[in-house]
């Protein structure tokens, strides 16, 4: 992924927070950041993968990097505010925050809180966490992973839990969609914080990994991209002059690209966003 982004330039200093970083296009991510000098803070659930990230990207870092593991379960929103409570305390000020956690869930399940898993650890819980690091993120950048499907989508504000009959991957969509809305909106509501989502292609990773089906495509399809590559338009948004780029904007393959237009509707990213705040408990 070097060579790819030559153009994104140094991040000595700065401060990255990544989310989803135990592997796959968070991990890589984080190694690139690293490389370029950022202090990086790597989020995960599982504790073991966590540390054993951290020490990898400390190492791509260099003895005298700065890097750090902070675990979290999107899947209890509680855990999401000790998160944003301890980024806050070792962080006066987050340049960037990449909002990468999230998966699928092959069949309906529903959080502590309420909540259809996908729905709130995609997008519900990523809301939260930017939110709650607001003020911590002035100056500076969120970038929302996204991704295609979120044409198969069917988001209805008024219904996040989409009811009725399950479908794995038409709910995975949706939250896609959210994530791109996120970003639309949150460029409006925070003039001085960049906001951004992105496609990150098909990639092999652990996504999926609770279905066998989904598992043996991400381990098995000849096509899939590697997680550096999946990684490379996370870090040029990161990165890249903000003149070039759109803020809101969706990009695939690092270009300015019009979502699905089953999201077009003018009034979705506000309704979205104020659905959000009462589901966390913001408002």
């Amino acid at each position: 992924m070097a060579d790819e982004n030559e153009s994104v330039g140094d991040f000595t200093g700065r401060v990255v927070v990544v989310t989803g970083a135990n592997s796959g296009i968070g991990l890589a991510a984080a190694h690139e950041f690293a490389r370029r000098g950022a202090r990086v803070g790597l989020v995960g659930r599982d504790t073991g993968r966590l540390d054993a990230a951290v020490a990898a990207v400390r190492a791509t870092g260099g003895e005298d990097a700065d890097v750090r593991g902070f675990r979290s379960d999107f899947a209890v929103f509680d855990s999401v505010r000790e998160l944003a409570a301890s980024l806050a305390g070792a962080y006066p000020a987050i340049d960037v925050l990449c909002n990468n956690a999230g998966g699928v869930n092959p069949g309906r399940a529903s959080t502590v809180d309420g909540y259809e898993l996908t729905m709130q650890a995609n997008h519900l819980s990523p809301f939260l966490l930017t939110n709650l690091l607001r003020d911590r993120l002035a100056g500076g950048r969120v970038v929302n992973t996204s991704s295609d499907a979120h044409g198969s989508g069917a988001l209805d504000p008024d219904a996040l839990d989409s009811p009725g009959r399950y479908r794995a991957m038409t709910v995975y969509g949706t939250s896609k969609q959210a994530n791109i809305l996120f970003a639309a909106e949150a460029a409006k509501r925070w003039p001085d914080i960049l906001s951004y989502s992105y496609h990150p292609g098909v990639v092999r990773t652990r996504f999926g990994r609770d279905s066998r089906l989904f598992t043996f495509f991400y381990k098995m399809a000849p096509f899939l991209r590697t997680p550096e590559k999946g990684a490379d338009t996370m870090v040029w948004l990161a990165g890249t002059d903000p003149s070039t780029v759109d803020n809101g904007g969706y990009y695939v393959d690092r270009r300015l690209t019009t979502p699905s237009a089953k999201i077009a509707d003018s009034t979705l990213p506000a309704r979205l966003w104020a659905a959000s705040e009462k589901a966390v408990r913001l408002a």
